[in-house]
């Protein structure tokens, strides 16, 4: 059990890290490119920024689990 954990935490860290990278900095993806101004994200910049809370609350979990068992 503890092998699995570690390997699911494993996958979710790089995972994690990949998602954060892939965000620009203070930029949504259509406002670096020099689109409207408006705040609200969409397409491929809402995926990203859900992705990261999913697969932060999967490696908080996986965390929370491994050190319980």
């Amino acid at each position: 059990m503890q092998k699995l954990f570690l390997i699911i935490q494993i996958i979710s860290a790089v995972l994690l890290v990949a998602v954060v990278l892939v965000q620009s900095k203070g930029k949504g993806f259509a406002r670096s490119r020099g689109a409207s101004a408006s705040f609200t994200r969409r397409g491929l910049e809402r995926l990203v920024f859900r992705l990261t809370f999913i697969i932060a609350a999967v490696f908080t979990l996986v965390s929370a689990l491994q050190i319980a068992f």
